[in-house]
């Protein structure tokens, strides 16, 4: 199976040759490295940027209101917070201008911690990123989400904001890309460059077929009928596997796998809070105006005489940022225990 930095690779190849992709581009993007992650290698279409978000971002939208189809990269979310305004703009060109405008961009950018990557390399952006308007916004947790996510993200014609968790870029997958070969070895050899000279060498796609995640819709990962757990990104799996542990004490977990933060599946989180009364949103973003509270704030005003117990938010510490030491990083963000016990603590509650 492939990892979810091949899936982006591989749906960034499908929307060069199908969707119009011109230009995925950003620092290290392009030839040799193929990106930090390596998620561009091999791309056609990929070509290095001089270090500047701000021209990176400004370049992208140039492109998108000529007329084409630009995938850009900030190599780390922590360095996209010097193009806030830019983004502003690119939010409302197609408000401001009563739709006569359209830019039809992809920014992606990885998020998170999880990977020791200290105080420059391991931000969260999710709850700045709903601050702007205009923008859809989503985060992938698993590498087939990411594939079909990236390919309803190139055909937009919208900005799209594409949250990579940078601690899921090397887990695999449980389920296929659309046309990857059976042999995960296989594809290695196919599409990932060597180490050493790269100069000569060029990519063996796969016969990729399409396969569209729609923007907006929340994927069911586990039926339950105790509480709910609402999530995405990074924390999903460690939800998943909470709830796992815990189904064995007779707790049934419900989590859902959120996927799109704008728009958002309102319509999956009602359904199963009026089945369970009891929801817990989990991130990793800063607990002060995170993403969860919004969602909290709705399930409260909407849904109060549905709730067996108060909803609950279990998000990141409201600190600067993280620090290196594993200790710090782990009390920092949720980590599985915290998560684990969040949800046997809001399961015993009652009204």
């Amino acid at each position: 199976m492939a990892n979810m930095a091949q899936a982006v690779r591989m749906a960034l190849h499908y929307a060069e040759e199908n969707l119009g992709v011109t230009d995925v581009f950003g620092e290290d993007v392009g030839p040799p490295l193929g990106g930090v992650f390596t998620a561009t290698q091999g791309l056609k279409t990929a070509w290095n940027s001089p270090l500047d978000e701000r021209g990176i971002i400004g370049v992208a939208m140039g492109l998108a209101m000529a007329g084409q189809r630009p995938v850009a990269e900030i190599q780390f979310c922590d360095y996209i917070y010097n193009t806030i305004d830019l983004l502003k703009i690119a939010g409302n060109t197609c408000w401001c201008t009563n739709g006569d405008w359209n830019l039809p961009m992809v920014v992606k950018t990885p998020v998170g911690s999880g990977i020791r990557g200290s105080i420059y390399h391991s931000h969260s952006f999710d709850a700045t990123a709903t601050h702007i308007p205009g923008w859809k916004i989503v985060m992938p947790s698993t590498p087939l989400d990411a594939y079909g996510l990236m390919l309803s993200a190139c055909q937009d014609d919208n900005p799209v904001l594409f949250l990579e968790p940078k601690a899921l870029l090397r887990i695999k997958g449980d389920e296929p890309i659309p046309g990857e070969p059976a042999d995960e070895r296989a594809l290695s050899k196919m599409i990932d460059a060597p180490l050493g000279d790269r100069s000569a060498w060029k990519p063996d796609w796969p016969a990729l077929e399409p396969y569209f995640v729609p923007i907006g819709k929340a994927r069911l990962v586990r039926e339950g009928t105790t509480l709910s757990v609402v999530s995405y990104g990074r924390m999903l799996p460690l939800c998943v596997r909470a709830a796992a542990a815990l189904a064995e004490t007779g707790i049934r977990a419900e989590v859902i796998d959120l996927r799109s933060l704008w728009p958002y599946d309102w319509e999956a989180i009602r359904d199963s809070v009026e089945k369970t009364g009891k929801v817990l949103f989990v991130n990793e973003d800063t607990e002060v105006t995170n993403f969860g509270e919004h969602l909290l704030r709705r399930t409260v005003e909407e849904l109060f005489y549905r709730l067996l117990a108060p909803p609950r938010l279990l998000a990141g510490k409201f600190v600067p940022g993280i620090g290196l030491a594993d200790p710090l990083e782990a009390a920092s963000v949720p980590q599985l225990s915290d998560i684990t016990e969040a949800i046997r603590s809001l399961a015993a509650e009652q009204a």
